[in-house]
């Protein structure tokens, strides 16, 4: 997600104490106070029912792959080993892929998708260690499918989609747009998901909830968390899917997967809940666990980690 976040965003009790300069002096200055952090809690690699984890889904909004890559953000994927990884916001054509990627022996099936009208703009990719039955790129409209938004990959026995969902954009320029891609998107998912239960991951650019981001009373007219995006995520979930870690964890606060680079945000877990992942209710049962790696550095985005027994 991009934008010039407000100050509001970003401002914490204590941050901002305003008095007169006599005041100050007969009256000691408030301490900030300390952030309140989500600690992600050890691995669930079991259902409910007993059966272990066989599927490993990681998504991570890179905020561009080659700066992701120079900061090493290959060295966690490495050590997260998820079955597929999924990238958003890669902003790199394939002619310049980095070779640390491309190269990786990892992940032999690799898949990207670009914008076609704007360099460094936008991006998916899904790198797979083995081979989906099918792959297909966008959803079958050219508005939408010209900015390299959507890879849709067919395993035996589920589907696979991430995406990276359009931003209303600073002003909300974009929120028109951004409700016709709602509409069309949750239209795409609902006929995947009658031929075959499915994934949806990836930066949907929405803070569900107010329990979804630190200040959302100073964000309801801001992109991200508008009254139009919200409820095209409720469609959304009215449509038959999951919000898979609100499934698991319905109280958690303070667990966000996006930090502005203002104002220190991310030390102070100042953020949003940007990042999800989306389940068929028909794969709920082979729900095991879904992470926020909220301590892992790299992006403006942390990764997030879905395990399940498929």
């Amino acid at each position: 997600m991009k934008r010039g976040k407000n100050t509001e965003e970003v401002a914490t009790e204590g941050d901002n104490e305003t008095g007169s300069a006599s005041a100050k002096k007969t009256k000691k200055s408030k301490e900030p106070e300390a952030p309140i952090l989500y600690d992600d809690p050890s691995d669930k690699t079991t259902t409910n029912d007993g059966r272990s984890a066989n599927m490993k889904i990681t998504s991570w909004n890179v905020d561009g792959l080659r700066a992701w890559v120079k900061k090493n953000g290959l060295d966690w994927v490495r050590e997260e080993a998820p079955d597929v990884l999924c990238l958003q916001e890669t902003k790199c054509s394939e002619k310049a892929l980095p070779a640390e990627i491309t190269s990786m022996p990892e992940y032999p099936h690799k898949y990207w998708a670009v914008s076609d009208d704007k360099e460094g703009y936008s991006g998916v990719a899904m790198l797979c260690k083995t081979e989906p039955l099918k792959v297909t790129y966008g959803i079958g409209k050219e508005e939408h499918d010209k900015e390299g938004r959507v890879i849709t990959a067919e395993f035996p026995s589920f589907s696979l989609v991430t995406a990276y969902v359009p931003n209303a954009s600073r002003g909300l320029v974009r929120l028109d747009y951004r409700k016709t891609w709602d509409v069309d998107f949750r239209a795409y998912l609902s006929e995947l998901d009658m031929q075959k239960p499915l994934v949806l991951c990836g930066d949907l650019n929405v803070a569900h909830q107010e329990i979804d981001l630190k200040n959302p009373k100073g964000n309801k007219k801001n992109p991200g968390f508008t009254p139009e995006e919200r409820e095209g995520f409720s469609q959304l979930l009215a449509a038959g899917f999951v919000d898979s870690f609100r499934k698991l964890y319905p109280e958690q606060a303070n667990a966000y997967t996006f930090w502005t680079y203002m104002m220190n945000a991310r030390s102070k877990n100042v953020g949003w809940r940007l990042d999800y992942f989306l389940l068929s209710s028909s794969l709920l049962p082979s729900l095991c666990d879904s992470k926020i790696r909220n301590k892992v550095m790299g992006s403006d985005h942390c990764p997030i980690t879905l395990h399940l027994a498929v």
